[in-house]
């Protein structure tokens, strides 16, 4: 079979592009916007990658296109499938038809963590000889790829809350139908498509009742709206974890001792990655990995060996005594859990680029949060970005640190490779490319 992925350059649909491949479909795509890591990852995979969406470039030997959800009505290619009356579905449904319907599925969803727990998953899984698929929205360093095949039965996949395509409004996740279920956490997130909390409460609930009575849900105790979306109706086994000392299945510790219902044993997390929210990840993974028969004691000696995932609190340069990291954090609890981490471990000022890229903070739903999210950090750089619909220059001015807005990328660059110094740490924050300005910065820092 001859596929052809619209939007094959976003985290998810790169992931399904290289499954496709393995399972033996000739796989080339099309996308707006082509950047690393998940350029790179198919390049290595040979799939050919159309840049922009001219419909002279789609073939017309493809049995089947699949969709991604960045794609609109208007777009080229997505008018001329419909008036040549072609073949084409969702992702996600394309994955549950073709690989998770016969899978023991251990789904991972929230707002924040996502990606991460579901690395620490799949490398639980992988270190206990299970060879699992994956889907991740990232490409974790103990693995060459964010997605891969795998062997029989268990596939671990992130599972986004975002709608399936712009002809099947449902979340992602209720295509999955998990026998385990990791519930991190749960906010307001996505305007563009919700119109509140409540609207994605719902969507988590229907991704609740699609679990047999036999399967296991992780559940994050401390987080009020996902104990409302338990409330609306639970018919599978629920496992709680609570950080907070609440009456719980699982407690974690401050000192990140973990232990489980029915022990009186403490289990050591021990991890490379600095935060509570890391410990609580982790946590949630190897009560999941329990399910699924590994025994803790294996994923705590995994979990020693979790090499990260890219663009999580990842260490891309150290010049001068001055380190650069790359995060994906967009979501403002995303941005303040990060900087709390990274602070105790920065020698000197902790300094933070944000990107205001995401349709929801472009649309101003975050403005108020953003602005105490950024405490952590001794000076905030952003840039001035078209379409934002808010003030940010009035949120510098009453943030709780010193937060100065460049005109472009460039006056960034040039004034952190003038004023850095050694110890300073630098966390570059975005879900984008962002111009580049990762290693545009590593070079004028070298210079």
């Amino acid at each position: 079979m001859k596929v052809y992925i619209l939007g094959i350059c976003g985290t998810f649909m790169a992931g399904l592009a290289l499954i496709a491949r393995e399972l033996g479909h000739a796989v080339e795509g099309s996308d707006a916007k082509v950047y690393p890591p998940m350029s790179t990852q198919l390049a290595d995979a040979g799939i050919r990658v159309h840049e922009g969406y001219d419909a002279a470039s789609l073939p017309d030997d493809c049995d089947l296109f699949v969709v991604g959800n960045a794609i609109t009505r208007g777009n080229s290619q997505f008018e001329a499938i419909l008036e040549r009356g072609w073949r084409y579905t969702s992702g996600p449904q394309w994955l549950h038809e073709q690989v998770l319907h016969d899978r023991w599925v251990l789904a991972v969803a929230g707002t924040h963590g996502k990606t991460t727990t579901s690395s620490m998953l799949a490398w639980i899984l992988e270190y206990a000889g299970l060879e699992p698929g994956f889907l991740i929205g990232g490409r974790p360093a103990n693995f060459a790829a964010s997605a891969r095949l795998g062997k029989q039965p268990f596939f671990v996949i992130e599972a986004d809350e975002y709608d399936s395509a712009l002809f099947d409004k449902r979340s992602k996740f209720v295509h999955y139908h998990p026998r385990t279920l990791i519930l991190n956490n749960l906010e307001f997130d996505h305007a563009d498509i919700f119109d509140d909390l409540d609207a994605i409460k719902r969507q988590f609930h229907h991704l609740v009742r699609t679990l047999p009575a036999s399967a296991q849900i992780v559940v994050n105790a401390d987080d009020p709206a996902l104990r409302e979306v338990i409330e609306m109706g639970c018919w599978s086994e629920l496992y709680r974890l609570s950080a907070r000392g609440d009456d719980a299945d699982a407690r974690l510790d401050a000192d990140a001792g973990l232990q489980l219902r029915g022990s009186a044993q403490v289990h050591r997390i021990e991890l490379a990655q600095p935060g509570e929210f890391n410990r609580v990840n982790a946590a949630a993974a190897i009560i999941a990995a329990r399910h699924a028969g590994v025994e803790v004691e294996t994923s705590l000696a995994a979990l020693t060996e979790f090499a990260g995932v890219r663009r999580r609190q990842e260490l891309i340069a150290e010049i001068g005594g001055v380190r650069v990291i790359d995060d994906f954090a967009h979501h403002p609890t995303a941005i303040a859990l990060t900087l709390e981490a990274l602070r105790p471990i920065t020698e000197g000022r902790l300094i933070a680029v944000v990107d205001i890229r995401s349709n929801t903070m472009k649309m101003g739903a975050h403005a108020e949060q953003l602005g105490r999210s950024l405490a952590a950090a001794d000076l905030v750089l952003l840039c001035e970005t078209p379409g934002i619909a808010w003030d940010i220059a009035k949120m510098a001015q009453t943030a709780p640190t010193i937060v100065e807005v460049k005109a472009d990328t460039q006056q960034i660059v040039d004034h952190l490779s003038q004023h850095c110094q050694t110890g300073d740490q630098i966390v570059i924050m975005s879900n984008g490319g962002f111009d580049n300005i990762h290693q545009r910065l590593v070079q004028a820092l070298a210079g």
